[in-house]
């Protein structure tokens, strides 16, 4: 019992770390323009914005960044599936 009640603080250190981590990336941030296109993304890899044409585009970047979503989640499931993800990481807690 002492061992699972350590798991989970273990665990939720662990989650407060990784929410740590995503803010910080949140704040990283790069912008590329080419052409009449310009696009800003953040270090958790999400599109903060997107012009095209000099109008700002909101439904393109939310569509984008859905997709993205999305597409993680698939890739988390498959590495879980496959013996990865992180309970492969931290030694089948």
């Amino acid at each position: 019992m002492f061992d699972k009640f350590k798991q989970g603080k273990d665990l939720l250190k662990l989650r407060q770390q990784a929410k740590k981590l995503q803010s910080e990336l949140e704040k990283i941030e790069h912008t590329e323009e080419k052409d009449r296109l310009k696009v800003k993304v953040n270090g958790a890899q999400q599109i903060v914005y997107l012009e095209a044409n000099g109008e700002e585009q909101k439904i393109l970047l939310e569509l984008i960044n859905k997709a993205m979503k999305e597409v993680q989640k698939k890739a988390a499931k498959k590495m879980v599936e496959m013996g990865g993800g992180l309970s492969g990481l931290l030694g089948g807690m």
